[in-house]
């Protein structure tokens, strides 16, 4: 059985390795002309994601290449004094088994892991996706797959080819988020710089590996914003005029958009759809269920979905009619828990208030500051993100030759 995967991202090649050992022959199609090994942005990996990496034999990798950073100061807005915390800590006792890793480092691990079993096909793009599976591409003659997988992020492709208008399906959750690359002009070394203030916070963190650093800027904002995700310029006057005044320092930042040798910029919205399958296509990770970029752990839970849908596929012996809707049914709970995790995390995280701002610092504080016992159900009883990430359970799917 021959499958094509869109997306070379995290999702695409996690489920290219298992559905590679579960005997399915892969191709995986990826706009994008190389693999990108510009370092990413920073992406969190709970317990169940690093159980799957384990299993893939690739964990080793992935905590050498974690970032390291385990301090961070939180200096609020109209306050001169910073409050500092133990960030290692704070997701220890979120999740028993955590490691953050810049995006594009994990993706390149994932990569290596499929490149010697999986076809990849880089610089090209699914341009229609008829049912009688002769799948045809930008450049590439025209091809027959069995099945088709999204796995091409929020502003997927394969979903726009196949599904109805996504515009129904998005549900924005009243924030954006950027993301930039700058010379480490504060000299980070494993320490994360947050400025938080009403609505809006910005951080600079380093990595251990890389000799630059990243600035993260999240601001809230009423409605949608009269902005295309591709028009990059606009997204930078709208960084601008979101944090103007916060802080010398976050001025600095904003003074380095013009330079940046990467930029990221998008709205934080939910994908809320009915089904992520119609007949031989499905979707996998942000491309099908993304619960908000940067604030709803959406990595672990695309490769909690890739190693899912693998696995049932396999389990039932190719057969797509049972598999996805078997996948979606092991899948919806983990959805909505990350769906709603990130709604919370929002809230924490880009206050509305100046006691939320406070509370903000004051607990990152109290739990860094407690024992590990204490500290642990501290953060479970008050945050939704323990809860789910400490509960995903996941089959055991052994890998058999269904293919």
């Amino acid at each position: 059985m021959r499958i094509l995967v869109s997306g070379a991202g995290i999702a695409g090649p996690v489920l290219a390795y298992w559905l590679t050992r579960h005997g399915f022959s892969v191709t995986v199609v990826e706009r994008a002309p190389a693999p990108r090994r510009t370092g990413g942005h920073a992406v969190d990996l709970f317990r169940p994601a690093m159980d799957i990496s384990e299993k893939m034999g690739v964990l080793p990798r992935v905590e050498e290449r974690a970032t390291g950073t385990n301090r961070m100061t939180v200096c609020r807005e109209g306050s001169r004094r910073p409050v500092r915390a133990d960030l290692s800590k704070i997701f220890g006792a979120a999740s028993g088994r955590h490691v953050e890793i810049m995006r594009d480092d994990l993706s390149e691990i994932y990569y290596d892991a499929t490149r010697d079993d999986v076809e990849y096909v880089f610089g090209d793009s699914i341009t229609a996706i008829p049912p009688d599976g002769e799948v045809r591409f930008e450049n590439a003659a025209p091809r027959r797959f069995d099945l088709v997988v999204g796995a091409d992020g929020l502003h997927s492709n394969v979903r726009g080819l196949v599904f109805d208008d996504e515009s129904r399906s998005h549900a924005f959750i009243g924030a954006y988020f950027g993301v930039m690359t700058l010379p480490n002009v504060a000299d980070l070394d494993g320490e994360l710089l947050m400025h938080v203030g009403v609505g809006r916070t910005a951080g600079m963190y380093g990595a251990r590996h890389l000799g630059d650093a990243r600035v993260l800027f999240l601001f809230r904002s009423e409605r949608e914003l009269d902005c295309s995700y591709r028009d990059v310029p606009r997204q930078k006057e709208l960084l601008r005029g979101a944090f103007a005044g916060m802080d010398a320092h976050v001025d600095r930042w904003l003074d380095e958009l013009e330079s940046t040798p990467a930029f990221y910029f998008d709205s934080i919205t939910q994908l809320r759809m009915d089904t992520w399958s119609q007949g031989r296509v499905t979707l996998v990770g942000d491309a099908g269920y993304c619960p908000g970029p940067a604030v709803g752990g959406s990595t672990s839970l695309a490769v909690v979905g890739a190693y899912v849908l693998a696995g049932e596929l396999a389990r039932a012996g190719g057969d797509h009619e049972r598999a996805f809707p078997a996948y979606e049914r092991v899948m919806a709970e983990h959805v909505r828990g990350s769906r709603a995790v990130a709604l919370s995390a929002a809230k924490t995280l880009i206050p509305t208030s100046r006691l939320g701002v406070w509370g903000l610092a004051q607990g990152a504080r109290l739990i860094s500051a407690l024992p590990a016992g204490p500290s642990r159900a501290l953060v479970r009883l008050t945050t939704k993100s323990a809860r789910l990430y400490n509960s995903v359970t996941v089959d055991d799917y052994p890998p058999s030759p269904a293919g």
